[in-house]
């Protein structure tokens, strides 16, 4: 293999493992840094002389097309209006954690720390990061009882300290996100989360009934395809800088957004979903659709989601959820207690 001039670690920590394909990423990082150059001159128009952000039709256009790196703290707090919720109560982080922690909560979310990015130079036991993902989860933990921990935000959480650099900021878009913008996500029973992906089974049967058709002919569940998309928010499923892209636009546009990048992928790799001939082969062909190069090449894969899926409302979305949300609620009443 030619020399290349990228390290084996990323700009956010995460190791490149050995079939880590070089090539591919060089030839995207070409055009990419043009994009970020152009766009980072935007935004430091937009942002001159310390101007807030509002939400304007030109702040959405320029979320869709990306914000450097380096405004997303700030600019994700503005746009997802989780600075107005901090505003309420701006000393709530740092008064739950020098309040005492109860045990139960302490254990299990310790229990999750080593298992988050594993192959994160940042979180290893010798880095600092580890102590932060905790500082974070035990204090969103403790705020907000009837979540309390759950699975999968560890990983969120872990990737907002990455890209924000900040234990507080990290908790607040937490905050916002499993409340606002996610909401029954992570409860005990995640009935937002099924729900959710019953819309999506919908919104497929819809836009590419061949392909619905096919999975259930095979025989694989949605739940099993999708659950880690919906709730890691595409964090340890699509490559970092997609995902991040995934979250300005989430932050600002809400949930409708992770309908769009699920049908996009499904649309995009529509051949190759249709062309397995078994349980197997399908669950495999999953795996592979979300690390293949148009899923990397985010600036394209980003203007897709808005093109590739079609029109979608978010009052079809909203119509789909209460139905869902009536069967599962008469499905539960139904059930010996």
């Amino acid at each position: 293999m030619a020399h290349s001039s990228f390290s084996t670690v990323d700009e956010y920590g995460f190791e490149r493992h050995e079939d880590f394909d070089y090539e591919s990423y060089e030839e995207f990082m070409s055009v990419y840094l043009k994009v970020l150059a152009s766009r980072a001159q935007k935004w430091a128009i937009l942002l001159g002389e310390g101007k807030s952000v509002k939400r304007t039709n030109t702040v959405k256009r320029y979320v869709r097309k990306g914000i450097p790196s380096e405004h997303r703290p700030s600019v994700w707090m503005a746009i997802s209006e989780a600075d107005k919720i901090k505003e309420q109560s701006p000393d709530l982080y740092q008064k739950i954690l020098d309040s005492p922690f109860e045990k139960e909560l302490v254990d299990i979310v310790k229990t999750d720390l080593p298992r988050t990015f594993p192959d994160n130079i940042y979180f290893t036991k010798e880095a600092n990061h580890q102590a932060h993902l905790f500082n974070v989860l035990i204090a969103y933990a403790h705020n907000n009882r009837v979540v309390g921990y759950c699975q999968g935000l560890n990983y969120i959480a872990g990737l907002l300290l990455l890209s924000t650099k900040s234990e507080e900021t990290s908790f607040w878009l937490l905050k916002v996100l499993v409340e606002k913008i996610l909401p029954d996500y992570y409860t005990k029973t995640m009935d937002g989360l099924i729900v959710d992906i019953e819309v999506l089974s919908e919104l497929v049967k819809a836009k590419a009934p061949d392909v619905h058709q096919h999975v259930i002919n095979l025989g694989l569940p949605w739940a099993v395809i999708t659950t880690k998309w919906f709730v890691c928010l595409f964090a340890e499923v699509l490559p970092i800088e997609t995902v991040l892209r995934i979250w300005d636009c989430l932050f600002y546009e809400g949930s409708k957004i992770l309908f769009r990048v699920c049908l996009t992928l499904i649309k995009n790799n529509r051949a190759s979903i249709m062309a397995c001939k078994d349980f197997t082969s399908l669950a495999e062909c999953f795996k592979a659709i979300v690390k293949n190069a148009s899923a990397l090449h985010c600036h394209e894969f980003m203007q897709s989601i808005f093109k590739v899926p079609g029109t979608l409302s978010n009052s079809t979305i909203l119509k789909l959820r209460m139905r869902f949300a009536k069967q599962r609620r008469e499905q539960q009443q139904k059930e010996p207690r």
